[in-house]
């Protein structure tokens, strides 16, 4: 028990030690990271029939190799990219292949995971079985990204829908992957930490001059859902606010961004010019690695040029990681919320908790 009580104004934070510990991280990965959705790639990168592209996820952590196909049929699949036979690495590089076949031993499947054949399998018995075709993963497709979990214990569907319905006057299923504006950040502190400050605004007058030019920050506000968040950015100029329909719940409102968090570590920033995707990838118990992934409207691709994202990285970073140091101190324990600013914070590690309690 991490002693996360549901009551913001009387709970503490998550311990010192929960931050800090290999052991600790071991059972975050089995218990949250192997039953959650993870963004895998994006729809485009399987886009014509017959294509494979394989994805590993959470590299060096959970290290689970995965496989996407499309078949002729258009369907899309995705399964374990492990030979059935003797657990080879099946497909190392995407390609459009119509078969899926082992370079071990020969063993091949279908797009759909299906086995097709094995050379001098003659005289095996019960062969094949159901166990010698390819394990299906579940996997949800949404705003043109592919996310996948080993173990769902939540449907990705009920996790996006708050989402989905407040965002609905945006053009998501048009937005257009940006190379030139994504880049991969690393940093030194534990992936929770990062979280934890991207879940409050208390800190943006204090670390981002930018941002706090550019929002109304006395009034900020944060809604909280079963399994994500929301930060409400409202701005000061009217003209990077987002237009509004009539008629929509926030009609009205100067609305600078919707900063969104999916449980337990992709962040969807939602601007007027487009979506900043932020996946926090943990590399070990101390270390991260967050991809930022830019994806424009149609209509709306220069306007992404005002918008010092790469500065406001910086900053988190520069914070995060003198936590994660000060978090090393004998004499830290752990501490206490802020009930009108740091609701997601406190969603956050009562999700946590629920998690970690799992038999």
């Amino acid at each position: 028990m991490l002693g996360i009580n549901p009551d913001i104004k009387k709970s503490h934070t998550l311990p010192g030690e929960f931050y800090k510990s290999e052991a600790r991280f071991k059972e975050v990965v089995e218990k949250i990271f192997a039953h959650s959705w993870h963004y895998a790639i994006d729809t485009i990168d399987i886009k014509s029939n017959i294509s494979i592209q394989p994805v590993t996820l959470l590299p060096n952590v959970l290290d689970e190799p995965v496989l996407f196909t499309r078949d002729k049929n258009g369907e899309t699949h995705c399964m374990s990219n492990v030979c059935t036979h003797r657990g080879m690495i099946l497909v190392e590089e995407g390609n459009k292949s119509r078969i899926i076949s082992c370079k071990y031993h020969g063993r091949c499947f279908r797009l759909d995971g299906s086995f097709k054949s094995m050379p001098a399998f003659e005289e095996a018995e019960n062969f094949p079985c159901e166990d010698d075709n390819l394990p299906h993963i579940s996997f949800a497709e949404w705003a043109g990204m592919l996310f996948t979990s080993l173990k769902p214990t939540i449907p990705f569907e009920e996790m996006i829908k708050p989402i989905q319905e407040r965002l609905s006057f945006l053009p998501l299923d048009k937005m257009i992957f940006d190379p030139s504006k994504s880049k991969d950040y690393f940093v030194n502190a534990n992936w929770a930490l990062y979280c934890d400050n991207y879940l409050e605004g208390l800190h943006i007058p204090f670390v981002h001059p930018t941002l706090n030019a550019a929002l109304d920050f006395e009034n900020y506000s944060s809604e909280i859902f079963p399994y994500c968040n929301l930060q409400l950015g409202i701005g000061n100029d009217e003209a990077d606010n987002f237009e509004i329909p009539e008629g929509h719940q926030d009609y009205g409102k100067k609305v600078y961004a919707y900063y969104y968090f999916l449980f337990p570590n992709v962040m969807l920033n939602f601007y007027k010019w487009g979506l900043s995707l932020n996946i926090v990838q943990p590399t070990s118990f101390n270390t991260t690695t967050v991809r930022f992934r830019t994806y424009l409207y149609p209509d709306a691709k220069a306007q992404q040029e005002d918008f010092a994202i790469d500065q406001t990285e910086m900053e988190d970073e520069w914070v995060v990681e003198r936590v994660q140091k000060g978090i090393q101190s004998r004499m830290y324990k752990r501490g206490r919320f802020s009930p009108s600013m740091e609701k997601g914070v406190h969603h956050f590690h009562l999700l946590i908790q629920q998690m970690m309690n799992r038999e």
